[in-house]
């Protein structure tokens, strides 16, 4: 069993595993304060943000602060492949200043100016959009620009989320961007729940990818759901509504060697559970506190 350094590394969750930004229905019956009460309760320190969320620093701080939370990330959609470089760069430096506000030193998120992720009308796997060279150059550029701003401006680490039905999906995207990013400004918010659904071997991606990862998410894939959503072509939201995901240790991914790679490394950060289901199938605090204890007695965090 791996053994984490809690000096190093902090747990957090994402609340779309309560409200679903892309699909409100899915948890339109939990609050705010519920989901931020649930976490801590879970065990959990840290949190993403979702829409539900206050988006005045100060309201949202005093919530997070009594139930001892602190914010650590927060998914942003760039837009560097279709909107001009300046409009795509005021958007997410605002969205910095948030972050920044909130006490975060990382900027999550990815491109989606090409996306399928929200469509549900196109297959995720037959829809999946490649980059002609001007939006691939378009997406890099934009990348650097906004991450030398954070890093020097900000001391905040801007970390590109792979994701399913993106320009940046596999593991050979994944590293022709981080080949084409400046290391000293671009990092890798590391994903293994995506890398499986891709069909790509999870471990293989974070022995690779550790030394430009700054954040970590943590989900689980149910192998039946995955295989079912290529066979029939289903769109991304529709594979998640049939529980394509969920936390670690309910579904197919052996986590232990992935722990192992984390503890031999020099990784310093926050592992956060994004497990996204649907509440009324999957309660989101029984699934909270079953992924908390998962790591403990995995990692021993």
């Amino acid at each position: 069993m791996a053994k984490l350094d809690s000096n190093k590394i902090k747990l957090g969750i994402a609340p779309i595993g309560w409200t679903n930004d892309d699909m409100p229905d899915l948890g339109a019956e939990n609050s705010f304060q519920q989901c931020i009460s649930e976490m801590a309760l879970a065990g959990f320190v840290g949190c993403e943000v979702g829409g539900a969320f206050p988006q005045d620093p100060a309201v949202l701080k005093h919530y997070l602060d009594v139930r001892g939370l602190q914010v650590c990330n927060a998914w942003f959609s760039a837009f560097f492949t279709t909107k001009d470089l300046a409009t795509a760069k005021k958007e997410f430096i605002e969205h910095a200043k948030f972050l920044h506000a909130m006490g975060s030193n990382v900027i999550g998120g990815s491109d989606q100016g090409y996306s399928i992720q929200g469509k549900l009308d196109v297959g995720i796997f037959s829809g999946k959009p490649e980059a002609t060279a001007e939006q691939w150059k378009n997406l890099i550029d934009g990348y650097n620009a906004v991450g030398k701003i954070c890093k020097e401006e900000y001391g905040m680490d801007v970390c590109y989320h792979h994701h399913m039905g993106t320009h940046v999906q596999t593991i050979k995207e994944v590293e022709r961007f981080l080949a084409d990013t400046d290391s000293r400004y671009v990092s890798l918010n590391y994903d293994c729940g995506h890398f499986v659904f891709s069909g790509e071997d999870a471990l293989e991606a974070l022995k690779k990818f550790i030394g430009r990862t700054k954040h970590i998410h943590l989900k689980d894939v149910r192998n039946q759901m995955r295989d079912e959503a290529k066979s029939q072509d289903s769109s991304f939201l529709d594979a998640v509504r049939s529980g394509v995901f969920t936390v670690p240790g309910d579904g197919s991914l052996d986590f232990d060697p992935l722990f192992d790679v984390v503890e031999k490394s020099n990784y310093e950060g926050w592992m956060v559970v994004e497990a996204e289901q649907d509440p009324a199938k999957a309660n989101p605090f029984e699934y909270a506190v079953k992924a908390r204890k998962f790591i403990k007695e995995h990692t021993g965090l």
